[in-house]
């Protein structure tokens, strides 16, 4: 797709610095990496620990900056200090622990920090303040307590402070690492949805294949480089590769593996349970 929101050139970086010429060399935590962020489109990364993921996400909006390489936000390069502010208010961020990103006592005021901080009015804080909570179903909840809300209610009002700045595109970085299934589930479907009616591009970054599985395209990272890119189709059709990169395969795609091992004639491009019964569904019905 031409003319790509975010473009990551050839990109490096390591924690830590050599300190002498004999020093042993510095790990890459990415090591040349090219990737590119489309307009509109939902992203998810997988990768082990380790595999560069989540430095990755942090050079999409000059968390960090690369070593090598740049990367251009709508154009704008990270790398330059007065394009700052303009990226970060462009893409949004949101991380693993909302507890780390929750500041206020109260739900709308943590979702006004933001709008706050950029000095606009009154108005306009409170008008995007009440868009950002009802985006993501937190309305009846402004005036609580983040503390008295459950993981999934705290990671959608970390969601709506980043909403509230107008980003547009968004990088959660393990959103649901730290929840239960149903929370998993709620985040995921406020993401999703926010996705296809704002237009707005996300970056998921996950461990979860099945959370992968409903992206548009899936970037699979080990050892900081980029090892596999396409649908998910294509990359979970991959399941020998996936698995010598240390990863597993969504669970529909593993159980229609194990049937076609059983002689069950299941198509090899099954990926969602939904799939999988209909697959079944259509072979034991026929008369």
């Amino acid at each position: 797709m031409a003319n790509p929101y975010i473009v990551v050139e050839g990109v490096s970086y390591a924690y830590g610095r050599e300190e002498a010429a004999e020093a042993p060399p510095v790990r890459l935590a990415l090591d040349g990496v090219d990737a590119e962020v489309r307009r509109g489109e939902f992203l998810a990364i997988l990768g082990m620990n380790g595999s560069g993921k989540s430095t990755l996400a942090r050079h999409l909006n000059a968390l960090l900056l690369p070593r090598s390489g740049r990367v251009l936000v709508d154009g704008l390069d990270t790398r330059e200090e007065q394009n700052l502010w303009q990226i970060r208010d462009r893409v949004g961020m949101v991380f693993q622990n909302p507890d780390n990103q929750i500041v206020a006592a109260v739900v709308e005021e943590d979702v006004a920090f933001g709008p706050e901080n950029q000095g606009l009015p009154p108005a306009e804080i409170r008008a995007r303040v009440a868009q950002a909570l009802e985006a993501v179903g937190m309305t009846a909840h402004r005036e609580r307590s983040p503390h008295l809300l459950s993981g999934g209610q705290k990671q959608r009002v970390a969601i709506a402070g980043a909403l509230a700045l107008r980003p547009a595109c968004l990088v959660l970085d393990e959103p649901t690492a730290m929840l239960d299934p149903s929370g998993r589930a709620e985040v995921l479907a406020v993401v999703r949805r926010l996705n296809r009616e704002l237009d707005m591009a996300v970056v998921w970054i996950t461990h979860f294949m099945e959370e992968a599985a409903v992206a548009d395209r899936v970037m699979v990272m080990a050892d900081g480089k980029v090892q596999m890119v396409g649908t998910p189709r294509e990359v979970f059709s991959q399941a020998d590769r996936l698995r010598a990169l240390r990863l597993d395969v969504p669970p529909a795609v593993l159980a229609a593996e194990r049937l076609r091992a059983e002689g069950v004639p299941v198509p090899e491009t099954i990926l969602t349970l939904d799939e999988l019964v209909e697959a079944l569904c259509q072979l034991y019905s026929r008369p």
